[in-house]
């Protein structure tokens, strides 16, 4: 018994620690955009110009820039998914983005959307004959020629200081590609501008004065700091893979969001003081038990959402509380058993043993049932709300086989219930009657 008993307080123990691991740093849970403010922008992605088999990856390259960028500014927990949907013969694909703590829209589909060009273009031959009066109603596409060369070879961008007026401009190295096509351009054009634009726009004209064949130039320009450095993160990030367009916007403040958050918390502190009261008050001693590993419970799955982590939104709260009545189901089902094992005649030792015993296998199939809806549903899912709200589901009734067979029992047994008086029998038994 006594080693039962040591059992028992070991669990407690470690209970105790996984609870205040799980209480301390309550900043750092993963809150969904509904919970914590910020911003949805959901993007159609254009991939009518791609073979089907190009599409999956096209779309992942693109999820994996997107995400660079928002990483870049310094979102917090930010999440970048792709999404496919559509009717039957017509497959649209979409960019979900979700910016907890961004509530400026405009700000957010410029931190996304930006895709800066980078080309060179030479003069085209006869431009400088050009009159003042031609040249102010002349085009640049009337007066420069493109190269072919661009950003798309552009190996890395770094940010630099001239070392004589000290402004900032901007070193870029070319890939080996590039760098041939660059070394072609310039051995063939000594003496002649190669201007360089940034989307559409000439940033600086300079003269070629040598064949460069190193695939390293430099970018002067009337650059400030924060342009130049804003250059050279969107140059390193490149270019998006596949056209996007913004489809729709949803803002969630950040006092509805923690509004929402406390409103969920609340139910849950509520659903668990009524679960317990009614346990206690139904099953006595025995609901003390179930009352303590349902505590246990609560501290697995908080810690557990902490250390995958898992983003909880509203909807993944609203299943976490679900399951706080769910994990009670297997002990409702023990203590039955174990009422009928006492009204057989059992001694409660004998009776808890049976009751856990035949038990097992309708806890084990309905639980089993619970899980394989929970994996379907995270599998099918198309929304992250849903996907939340079924691993939610699915985590909790895996730990409640935990809590409501092995706590329970152990605590049970560390109780040392014995004997078959009536008194024994009434504390172990349930409802209004005494076995």
């Amino acid at each position: 018994m006594w080693k039962k008993r040591i059992s028992a307080l070991v669990l407690l123990v470690l209970a105790y620690g996984v609870a205040h691991f799980a209480y301390i740093n309550k900043e750092s849970y993963r809150l969904g955009l509904d919970l914590s403010g910020g911003t949805h922008l959901v993007f159609n992605a254009d991939t009518s110009n791609l073979a089907p088999s190009e599409i999956d990856d096209a779309m992942t390259s693109l999820a994996n820039v997107v995400e660079k960028r928002v990483n870049l500014f310094g979102v917090s927990e930010p999440i970048v998914q792709v999404e496919t949907g559509g009717v039957i013969g017509q497959t649209d694909h979409r960019l979900i983005v979700e910016l907890p703590g961004v509530t400026d829209v405009k700000q957010a589909v410029d931190l996304i959307g930006r895709t800066p060009v980078l080309d060179f273009r030479l003069v085209k031959p006869g431009a400088d004959k050009l009159t003042d009066a031609e040249k102010a109603k002349a085009t640049y596409d009337d007066i420069f020629v493109q190269t072919g060369l661009t950003g798309r070879y552009l190996s890395h961008a770094n940010l630099e200081f001239d070392q004589t007026t000290y402004a900032p401009r901007i070193a870029i190295t070319f890939n080996d590609e590039g760098a041939k096509l660059f070394g072609d351009i310039t051995k063939a054009n000594i003496g002649k501008p190669l201007a360089i634009f940034l989307d559409g726009e000439p940033i600086s004209t300079p003269v070629i004065q040598t064949e460069i064949t190193s695939g390293n130039a430099v970018i002067n320009g009337t650059f400030t700091v924060d342009e130049a450095r804003s250059l050279v993160r969107d140059l390193n990030l490149g270019a998006l893979p596949v056209p996007i367009s913004l489809a729709s916007t949803q803002t969630v403040g950040a006092t509805l969001g923690k509004g929402a958050l406390d409103a969920s918390v609340f139910a849950g502190i509520i659903a668990f003081i009524a679960v317990g009261i009614f346990l206690i008050f139904w099953y006595r001693i025995s609901g003390i038990v179930a009352t303590i590993a349902l505590a246990i419970y609560v501290a697995l799955n908080l810690a557990l959402f902490k250390l995958i982590p898992v983003t909880l939104t509203a909807a993944g709260i609203a299943g976490f509380v679900l399951t706080l009545g769910m994990a009670v189901d297997a002990n409702i089902l023990i203590f039955e058993r174990m009422k009928e094992e006492l009204r057989r005649g059992l001694d409660l030792p004998a009776a808890i043993k049976e009751g856990f015993h035949r038990a097992w296998l309708s806890i084990r199939d309905s639980n089993l049932s619970s899980i394989i809806t929970a994996v379907i549903l995270y599998y099918f899912a198309s929304t992250p709300v849903i996907k939340g709200f079924a691993l939610v589901f699915g985590l909790g009734v895996v730990v409640s086989m935990f809590t409501a067979i092995t706590a329970s029992r152990t605590l049970l047994i560390a109780v040392g219930a014995k004997g078959n008086s009536k008194f024994a029998r009434f504390f172990f038994s349930s409802g209004i009657s005494h076995n």
